[in-house]
Order: structure tokens, then C-alpha cells, then sequence
């Protein structure tokens, strides 16, 4: 069902406490109790050619960002398999790279079959942009979502990203569908985006029917050109993730990177606007909780929403 232009509209004329309710409202109404976790590992990191500015993986920027091949299949498997102890229903082999080259495709395959072979988890990947032949080929390994972020809107994005276009990302995901798989897209907030731009963000992913929708909030790292962005202040974080519930009612909206720094305090309060899952054992480049400190806050939440 397409939205209520209007309605999005009169959205943004709410004040924060009266769009988390709604929010949460709809949360409840949509999806229930439940709070779904995934993991990631970064399988394969830096000297990215993509020019992303927010990224240390990107062989444009000075940073301390490790670089190295592809992880061993013993070692991504050995991580898959902590994730579902940690509580992830959902593991994704992350890699750096504008897109899928032939040698990681014969390699990634092998593993996402060895990763369901021995752990009980479905296997998730983000490996750049791909072609619907090379989805489909993950696809018969064994691979249930491809993760491609849209990351912001189609008007900011070339303020983000230059070596490539928004274009490109909305292709990959349409051919992921394509090939079957479910896809998880989202972005981040706090790039010096206005709030327009968030919620154009977010209708373009109801637009692309997309599975499940991650929000980072921007860490500002030392040596990339968003270095030195102003934080958002929490009231912004919370009528974004609002925003994202209610114009994707019954799509699980994760909280991803910076959750932990950006929110602080207030975490809880990103649950009573209407996100019901989270990134759990780290990210791609930074440290998170400890999975008994999420697992915890997990326990809490669902006592609120009781």
C-alpha cells in the first residue's frame, strides 16, 4: 500500500513525544514484542577504491584501519557459530571493495555453504555492488539476504559517495530480489543530512519493498573528511527512528554502528520509538557492547513493552 504523502508530511510537525508513540504504537501493533539480533564479521578489510566519506576503509583516507584478505573459512565459521550463541539469528560476511570481483565470489560461496553446513543461522552478505547472476550464485550456496545500505537520500548522496552513483545501489538491490534473496538496506544518520533527507531515505526503501532496514548513526573517525561532523542531538536520533517505523511499519528496523556513542543513555528511548532489533558483537571497524551486556538490555526492553 503506497503512503499518505500528506500524511508523511504532517509527521514531521509532531514533536518528538508524540511521534515516538505513534511510533511505538505502530511497533507493537505491526510487530509485536519481538527484537531480532544479527552479527557481522569483516571478512575482508581496507583499500577500499570507493570514496565513501564516512568509511576508513577507503583507500582514499589515512587511517588506522586494518587491511587484509579474505579471513579463513575455519575462522568465519568459528564466528558464525558464536553468533548464534550470542543470540543472532542472522550472520553477514562483510567485505570491503566496490564489488563482487570472480575470485571472491568462488571463495565466498564455499564458505557461506560451510557456515550452514555447521551452524544453525541464516547467512547474510555484503559484499558491494553484483550482478543478479552473481546473487543468484550466493543464492544456491546457501545465502538468505544480501546487505546493500542506500545510505542516505538521492539528493545528499553525492555530498557521501563520488565513485559511484545512488543508482548503482538501487540496481544491486533490485537484482538481489531478483535472485531471490531477501535484502537488508538502510543508512546512516548524522552525515549533515536534514531531516527531508531521512525521510526521503526511508520512503525510497519502502519504495524498494526492502526485508529489513539497519540505521547507523555516524561515528565521526579520525582521518576520514567527516571527521569533525557535529553529533546529532538525541531529540534528531529519535524522530528519525520514529520517522523509519512509520513509514516502515512492518519492516525490522536495527539499530547498527554508533548506537552505543550516540545514544548513551537514551538507548532504551530508541526502543520506545520504535526500533526492534540491533547489531550485536561489534561492527566492521569498531567495538560494541559485550553480547552479555545486550543480551541484559534485551531482557529489559521486552519488560517495558510487557
Amino acid at each position: 500500500m503506497s503512503l499518505n504523502r500528506a500524511e508523511v508530511e504532517s509527521w514531521l510537525e509532531l514533536p518528538c513525544r508524540e511521534l515516538m508513540a505513534r511510533a511505538l504504537a505502530v511497533k507493537l501493533s505491526r510487530r509485536g514484542e519481538s527484537i531480532s539480533l544479527c552479527s557481522i564479521i569483516n571478512a575482508k578489510s581496507g583499500q577500499c577504491s570507493e570514496d565513501c566519506r564516512f568509511c576508513t576503509q577507503s583507500a582514499h583516507y589515512k587511517t588506522d584501519t586494518p587491511v587484509y584478505p579474505l579471513k579463513a573459512a575455519d575462522e568465519i565459521v568459528a564466528a558464525a557459530r558464536q553468533a548464534k550463541t550470542d543470540g543472532a539469528s542472522h550472520f553477514s560476511l562483510v567485505s570491503s571493495g566496490r564489488e563482487i570481483t570472480p575470485r571472491l565470489l568462488a571463495e565466498i560461496t564455499g564458505i557461506i555453504t560451510a557456515i550452514r553446513e555447521a551452524v544453525d543461522i541464516r547467512v547474510c552478505a555484503s559484499l558491494g555492488m553484483a550482478s543478479l547472476r552473481d546473487l543468484q550464485l550466493l543464492q544456491r550456496a546457501g545465502l538468505s539476504r544480501y546487505h546493500h545500505n542506500l545510505e542516505t537520500s538521492r539528493r545528499f548522496f553525492p555530498r557521501v559517495v563520488t565513485t559511484h552513483g545512488f543508482d548503482d545501489r538501487v540496481r544491486t538491490i533490485e537484482a538481489a530480489h531478483d535472485a531471490g534473496l531477501e535484502v537488508c538496506a538502510g543508512g546512516i544518520i548524522g552525515l549533515g543530512e536534514s531531516e527531508a533527507d531521512r525521510v526521503s531515505l526511508a520512503l525510497t526503501l519502502e519504495e524498494l519493498r526492502v526485508d529489513s532496514v539497519p540505521l547507523n548513526i555516524l561515528i565521526p573517525l579520525p582521518g576520514t573528511p567527516m571527521q569533525d561532523v557535529k553529533p546529532l542531538g538525541i531529540h534528531e536520533i529519535l524522530r528519525a527512528i520514529s520517522l523509519f517505523r512509520l513509514i516502515l511499519p512492518g519492516v525490522p528496523l536495527r539499530l547498527a554502528a554508533g548506537r552505543e556513542s550516540a545514544l548513551r543513555d537514551f538507548m532504551s528511548s530508541a526502543f520506545m520509538a520504535g526500533a526492534d532489533g540491533m547489531m550485536i558483537g561489534g561492527y566492521l571497524t569498531q567495538r560494541g557492547r559485550s553480547a552479555t551486556e545486550d543480551q541484559q538490555f534485551v531482557a529489559a526492553i521486552k519488560n517495558l513493552w510487557a
